[in-house]
């Protein structure tokens, strides 16, 4: 079959080249805009590396060598987003018609960031071979969990791959949304923080020892108490630098140790869940995402006792595993879903009702889905709650200890002048 390579934009303006393995000039045109992209030029020719073009920003391992960058690439995890790219570009080729060996030769030369095209040979070879994609999937585990490689054997065996493919997608996609708001809303904290600890650093470490001098200098020794508390701070700061930064590793490596320990990271994920503040967010974001890859996985075909298996490796938080797993031995004893997790006193009374009627009107995938929607709802509301009250609370913070240092400094001044005027009025 021959191969057209071609240049086309992305709706984004984003130029791309590649080349696609179809039967005519028109099939590629056609094949392109299935893809979502605005052809430019296809032409007969050989394989082209995907570039960026247009004053685009460059992905920073574009500039790494290539045998460099396919060895970190092979090592890195890829990305929600990347995976749900990945994900919705096979779907594509294979609604239009392609046959499953075709269209991961095709992948090879559409390669996703984060998914080098030696996953797709990979998984073109073990299909030639004849081994179904899923099994060719779960040879690379690194790429494509436990739940991607279960819901496409799913999709296989109900003949909807391409239907399947698509809801992972979005149901991937969805998930890189929410990190992406969670962690936009940790950023600006983490950046005031970290300025606040520079700029306290640097006043102890450097501006302040010149105002120590000064008043020596000037023979002024009766120093306000607010002062001398600061020059105590700054000369112990100065002196006992590295002893602080050593118990500052050792609280690191101790917490670590702990956590790494069923016990500790037991409680430290049942902090984060009662935690003020933040601890709605945590909560709202691990119900989210429960109720999101249940109802992703039942939805598909997926069997409940599989599904939930799957959900208690994808969720991060070791309570909600363990409720997880109760849930499943229950299920596997014959009882419904809601009565597991209406025991475990883990999750809350508005998802256990919307299951439990999901389940009597046979639709739990449904139930699932509008617990998710409502959690990532209330998620966003919740972020939004989260800033408004951290901002302040910040800024205050930043504000009393800016206070702190400049009334420490200018309190000392303010007596040394008027020592001085003092001083030359008793001369006279």
């Amino acid at each position: 079959m021959p191969q057209f390579s071609y240049k086309a934009r992305k709706r984004s303006g984003e130029l791309v080249e590649g080349v696609l393995e179809v039967m005519d000039r028109p099939a590629a045109v056609a094949q392109i805009e299935r893809l979502g992209l605005f052809p430019i030029a296809v032409d007969t020719g050989k394989a082209v590396a995907p570039t960026l073009r247009g004053g685009q920003k460059t992905d920073w391992m574009s500039l790494l060598p290539p045998t460099l960058r396919a060895q970190f690439q092979k090592k890195r995890k890829p990305k929600l987003q990347e995976l749900a790219t990945f994900t919705q570009q096979l779907a594509n080729l294979l609604q239009s018609g392609m046959p499953l060996a075709t269209a991961l030769n095709s992948m090879t030369y559409l390669e996703t960031k984060g998914i080098p095209s030696d996953v797709s040979r990979e998984l073109r070879q073990e299909v030639t071979e004849g081994r179904s994609l899923s099994d060719a999937m779960a040879r690379q585990p690194r790429v494509f969990s436990e739940l991607y490689v279960n819901m496409v054997k799913a999709g296989e065996q109900s003949g909807a791959l391409v239907d399947v493919l698509r809801r992972m997608a979005d149901h991937f996609d969805k998930f890189a949304q929410l990190q992406s708001k969670v962690t936009s809303a940790m950023v600006y904290p983490a950046i005031v923080i970290c300025v606040g600890f520079g700029m306290i650093i640097f006043f102890l470490s450097f501006v302040l020892p010149k105002f120590i001098s000064l008043f020596g200098n000037a023979g002024f020794t009766q120093l306000p108490t607010i002062t001398l508390i600061l020059i105590n701070i700054s000369n112990g700061f100065q002196r006992y630098w590295w002893l602080i930064g050593l118990v500052v590793v050792t609280v690191v490596i101790l917490f670590k140790r702990f956590q790494s320990t069923q016990t500790g990271r037991r409680a430290v994920d049942q902090w984060k869940m009662k935690a003020p503040i933040v601890g709605r967010v945590i909560c709202l974001n691990l119900y989210g995402q429960f109720a999101r890859t249940l109802c992703t996985l039942l939805k598909n075909g997926v069997p409940v006792l599989t599904a939930l298996k799957i959900t208690e490796q994808v969720v991060p938080n070791v309570i909600i595993k363990e409720a997880t797993i109760r849930t499943r031995d229950a299920v596997t004893d014959g009882k419904s879903l809601a009565q597991p997790l209406a025991a475990s006193k883990v999750f809350p009374r508005l998802m256990v009702d919307l299951v439990k009627i999901g389940e009597e009107t046979g639709n739990v995938s449904d139930a699932l889905n509008n617990v998710a929607e409502t959690y990532e709802n209330e998620l966003n509301l919740a972020l939004r709650v989260m800033m408004n009250v951290i901002e302040p609370v910040l800024i205050i913070g930043m504000a009393l200890i800016v206070g702190f240092l400049l009334a420490a400094v200018l309190d000392a001044m303010f007596s040394m002048v008027s020592n001085i005027g003092s001083g030359m009025q008793s001369g006279e």
